[in-house]
């Protein structure tokens, strides 16, 4: 009987299936057959417990013997029903194909995360490039407006800081002269021992303005402001190529001479005063444009004028054209920016499909993991416990009739072993898993 025992336990294992898996069903028409086949098998079970009572005088010792010799015959009769084998797999059998059915409907949507993945690499990849080739255009626009249809002209930014280089001292020229003239025009007293150039040009003329009060510092400092509005506006007009604002342009021109003149006809009067004698004859336009004086006096703001306001109008214009390319080159920066953005928003998601491919990867394994142990299971051999302990209750009351009926043992003697031998019935019961909440034990081949 040991024997028996240990072959069983070395060729088997021991797996617990969850209460709620349903045992078949016999047809109908094999009902009657049944009943008549579980009768004779429990008679066959109580016999054997009366026999084995009685080889054994009713020992518990032997009982616990007995019991695991009767669990594995129970076992070896179980694996013979072929039939009732099929039946208790059937359930198993419909979990693994509908695992393998779930394995298909995942792979399915592992394939098609996969190619999203792919096709957002892609979609990054496309962005990237965007992004390179605005990086490149924004480098290369200063270079080659024209390739990007961009209506500027080449180098508008070095012929910009040039004119703009050459604007500031132009500027300051201005600013020195008409300080000096205006001074020298309005408010400056000359004398006969004055030297005529040092007299018109005077290099104290700002501090003496203010020194003379703040009406005449106010003037010879905001005078030069003048003429530089009207430079700006000579510009402005000169924009919009049409009569009108040519004819503007042109009165602009003449106010400016005339206002030099002005300056210079003062100095020049002022002069002539200065040194005429009594045979000179009195100051007026006549005489001053025979003064060289008057006239260089004109040219040398009114022409530095007119040069000041063709370059302050070249700068204007490369700054226009420099604005076309920095607007473009804005323009790309801000693309760029949008692009940056739908990249993070692709990185997202790649990260969102990421996670799904592993979540469903992770489901796959456990499908895989569950087809292996049904696989298992069917390959075993199914033990219905309750059943067993139907067997092994009969069992146990053929063993208990014998030392009722048959021992001759003193009363209390016989339930002092009664008791044992259901101590060790009902620890047979626990080890096999008879009294669990388990329907039945599966039994797989040890490889």
């Amino acid at each position: 009987m040991n024997a028996v025992t240990s072959n069983i336990k070395n060729l088997f294992r021991l797996k617990t299936v969850p209460n709620e898996e349903i045992q078949p069903q016999l047809p109908k028409n094999e009902v009657l057959s049944g009943e008549s086949n579980e009768e004779n098998r429990k008679r066959t079970y109580h016999e054997s417990g009366y026999r084995d009572s009685s080889r054994n005088s009713g020992n518990h010792t032997a009982l616990s013997i007995c019991l695991d010799a009767i669990y594995s015959k129970f076992q070896n009769e179980e694996k013979e029903l072929v039939d009732k084998q099929n039946k208790l797999k059937e359930p198993y059998l419909n979990e693994q194909k509908n695992k393998e059915t779930e394995i298909k409907g995942l792979t399915v949507s592992l394939d098609n995360k996969e190619d999203q993945l792919t096709i957002i690499g892609e979609d990054i990849k496309s962005v990237q490039d965007k992004i390179e080739n605005l990086k490149f255009e924004i480098n290369d626009l200063p270079r080659n407006p024209e390739a990007y249809n961009v209506k500027a002209t080449k180098g508008a930014s070095t012929k910009f800081w040039i004119g703009l280089f050459l604007l500031l001292p132009i500027s300051l020229y201005l600013f020195t002269f008409y300080i000096s003239t205006s001074y020298s025009a309005f408010f400056k007293s000359f004398d006969a021992n004055g030297n005529i150039i040092q007299s018109v040009l005077d290099a104290q003329a700002f501090n003496k303005a203010w020194s003379e009060g703040p009406l005449e510092g106010a003037f010879v400092t905001l005078i030069p402001f003048v003429f530089l509005g009207l430079g700006y506006l000579i510009h402005m007009f000169g924009e919009n190529k049409n009569f009108v604002n040519y004819a503007k342009v042109a009165l602009l021109f003449i106010i400016t001479f005339v206002f030099d003149a002005i300056l210079a006809y003062e100095i020049e009067s002022k002069l002539y005063e200065l040194n005429k004698t009594f045979n000179s004859p009195p100051f007026d336009l006549s005489v001053a444009f025979t003064k060289n004086q008057f006239w260089g006096i004109i040219f040398a703001g009114f022409i530095v004028y007119i040069i000041w306001g063709l370059v302050f109008d070249f700068v204007m214009k490369e700054h226009k054209e420099k604005d076309k390319i920095k607007n473009e080159q804005v323009r790309r920066q801000k693309d760029i920016l949008v692009h940056q953005e739908r990249i993070l928003d692709f990185e997202k998601q790649k990260e969102e499909v990421r996670n799904a491919i592993g979540s469903i990867k992770e489901l796959i394994a456990k499908a895989k993991g569950r087809i292996e142990e049904l696989q298992n299971i069917i390959d075993g051999v199914i033990i219905p416990t309750k059943d067993y302990k139907l067997y092994a209750s009969e069992y146990m009351q053929g063993w208990i009739t014998f030392i009722s009926e048959k021992l001759a043992v003193s009363h209390s003697v016989k339930q002092d072993m009664i008791e044992e031998c259901k101590k060790q019935y009902n620890y047979n019961l626990n080890k096999v898993g008879a009294n669990s909440d388990s329907q039945n034990s599966v039994y797989m081949s040890v490889l």
